[in-house]
């Protein structure tokens, strides 16, 4: 009998908040909660931008000034909705009215005399040379006395074309939440992100090794475009063009496969299984694919699956817009008629199935822990829902390797399939939705929403929810999958698909006979929905499809499996796990918590082991690692 990869933990980063316990989902409907949920979203997001901080039972502003927590949220209200979700790039990210750019100058003299001319401070190069001599002139001026060649690289400015993306909520800065030790910003945000997908478990790490081998665990975890932000890969390859330094960490902290590095060398400490796959925006669910197929084989008893991107630099910026792939503000305008865009109009750069220019990029970390079911219920950890496959085509011959194909049919139809073959036709034609790519270029809502059309046709779905998360998140790139799954798990807390709230009309050429679009958030209640499929449609032809079952029917499976005795037991340690996990929440809403992160801590090196023909032994574990594998070919094997 395989196994059932539950959902036992999740947790991240995104423009809209911490995504355990659920509060990013609450920043998307905000407007829907009451007004517990609304102070406690708040909260968490003042604590995290450092906006607000709590000490001895009082709540201090930014500025030490003690308040009352209603007063005090009351005040930040329309600062804290404002700085989260898509906005206008914000200098934390760089300055996007002084876009850098070289210019080469080179001037060779015929004679011995010095050549002397006025430049503009910001257009002196990085390094001095050492034939120049710089005295200040008047304003921003100085003038330059050069003797010998002149062969200098300019420095120049100018505006960013793209404006706009979705950025982490303002003033929130990972790195300081721990030894951070010029980490690229990417992995920065792992640290928090994996750490609080542990921590909102409730259960603490030492008691899941404590039942399982050292072996038994694996961490697969990725980005799409590795970590391309000056401590990385974009240092490494900028530097030595302005005269900077390249250091030792740059190029190895730069590696798409860094996040699952970073994961089990600080966080876990894991020796068991790890990977990174890759493939573009299907990245988090090619990730989650190794982790569902490790659980239901029985490999695995406990996998952490996760990504985490941060593409907000100018340089990748302009690689995506030169594409023609980003929505650039000239377009926006023309959109919607206007002659200048306000903050307003930022936030409404992304509109997917509308009518539209090009996506909008995003960053996001995002992370869940997948246990099987026998250890679930051994340990009581809670149930958010489980996830029987991960369903990867590729798009077959085409002609331009960024154009849509024929693979997310595939995938699209197998997941529907799935859902059809475990709960019937009448869950998958009433309570189940789509997670769509929904990028926002004008060739996707064409594509994909013929894609899910054709697939609600053909499985006599007459009117499919369809939900669009980038219109408030952005496109995480690799990301972006695990930031559908986090948002998805909302909507069985609290009752509501998100609505694609960008999008005033769903535009002419977008397919919907059999499609329901809806531009409010739906409301569907909290075991209205059986199932949710995730999409991914990546450049290169990467398509991924994701079923996910809702926690009620999780819970409904693991009685048949186990029995009302089982079951009666795991509900009961279920309540010293969610009492854990609430104050976790608690204390992290509150701005006391830290992400776990061990640096140089219990290193082990090969004499420390006790190694025999059968075992693997290591000290601080309970458990051996069993050597004795399995012959896979007995069958051609004469002995």
């Amino acid at each position: 009998m395989s196994h059932l990869p539950l959902i036992v933990g999740f947790g991240g980063i995104n423009p809209a908040g911490r995504s355990s316990f659920h509060h990013a989902y609450r920043r998307l409907i905000f407007d829907k909660l009451d007004q517990k949920n609304q102070q406690n979203t708040l909260l968490g997001l003042a604590t995290l931008m450092g906006l607000a901080s709590y000490k001895e039972g009082h709540y201090f502003n930014k500025s030490g000034e003690q308040f009352p927590i209603e007063s005090l949220l009351s005040n930040i209200k329309d600062q804290l909705l404002s700085s989260t979700l898509i906005r206008r790039i914000e200098t934390d990210c760089f300055d996007v009215n002084k876009v850098t750019f070289n210019k080469s100058a080179s001037l060779q003299k015929t004679n011995n005399e010095s050549i002397c001319f006025t430049l503009r401070k910001r257009h002196l190069p990085n390094r001095i040379p050492e034939n120049w001599s710089v005295t200040p002139a008047s304003g921003q001026d100085v003038e330059v006395t050069v003797s010998g060649t002149l062969d200098a690289i300019f420095l120049d400015y100018k505006t960013a074309l793209v404006q706009s993306a979705g950025q982490l909520p303002s003033g929130f800065q990972p790195g300081k939440l721990y030894q951070s030790r010029n980490h690229p910003r990417n992995l920065q945000m792992t640290v928090f992100s994996a750490s609080d997908a542990l921590l909102s478990t409730g259960i603490p790490y030492e008691d899941i090794l404590n039942r399982i081998s050292p072996d038994q665990i694996a961490v697969y975890a990725s980005n799409s475009i590795g970590q391309l932000d000056d401590f990385g890969f974009g240092g490494l390859t900028k530097y030595p063009s302005i005269g900077k330094r390249t250091s030792s960490k740059q190029m190895p902290l730069g590696y798409a496969q860094m996040p699952a590095d970073f994961v089990n060398a600080y966080i876990l400490g894991n020796v068991g299984t790890t990977g990174g796959s890759l493939g573009a925006c299907a990245t988090f669910l090619y990730n989650l694919r190794s982790g569902i197929q490790d659980i239901s084989s029985g490999r695995r008893k406990v996998v952490m699956v996760g990504g985490s991107d941060a593409p907000i630099t100018q340089e990748v910026i302009e690689g995506f817009r030169a594409m023609g792939a980003l929505a650039e503000d000239k377009d926006l305008r023309v959109l919607d008629k206007l002659t200048e865009l306000t903050d307003e109009h930022y936030r409404k750069a992304c509109r997917p199935f509308g009518n539209n220019c090009g996506f909008t990029i995003g960053e996001s970390s995002q992370f869940i822990l997948l246990m099987s079911d026998d250890l679930a219920l051994e340990l009581g950890a809670e149930v958010y829902g489980t996830i029987p496959d991960v369903f990867v085509n590729a798009d077959g011959h085409k002609k331009s390797i960024s154009a849509p194909g024929i693979g997310n049919y595939i995938t699209l139809g197998k997941a529907a399939s799935l859902v059809k073959n475990i709960l019937g036709k009448e869950s998958l034609q009433q309570r189940s939705y789509v997670q769509a790519h929904g990028t926002s270029t004008p060739q996707n809502r064409v594509t994909e929403s013929h894609v899910i059309n054709e697939i609600a046709k053909a499985f006599d779905i007459k009117s499919w929810p369809v939900a669009a998360i980038k219109c408030y998140l952005g496109h995480s790139q690799g990301t972006a999958g695990g930031d559908q799954l986090t948002t998805s798990l909302g909507t069985w807390a609290y009752g509501y698909i998100p609505g694609i709230s960008t999008t005033d009309e769903i535009a002419s050429d977008v397919h919907q006979s059999n499609l329901l679009f809806s531009q409010q958030h739906l409301e569907v209640g909290i075991q209205g929905m059986d199932s949710v499929i995730l999409n991914s449609k990546g450049f290169g032809g990467n398509n991924a499809s994701a079923p996910v079952l809702a926690p009620h029917i999780a819970k409904q499976m693991l009685l048949a499996k186990h029995g009302k005795n089982k079951i009666a037991e795991w509900e009961s340690k279920k309540t010293i796990t969610l009492a854990r996990a609430n104050d976790y929440d608690q204390q992290t809403t509150l701005g006391l918590t830290r992400p776990i992160y061990h640096y140089d801590q219990n290193v082990l090196a090969g004499d420390d082991l006790e190694i025999t023909e059968d075992s693997i032994r290591l000290p601080g574990f309970e458990n051996k690692i069993d050597l004795n594998t399995p012959n896979p070919f007995s069958d051609y094997v004469t002995k």
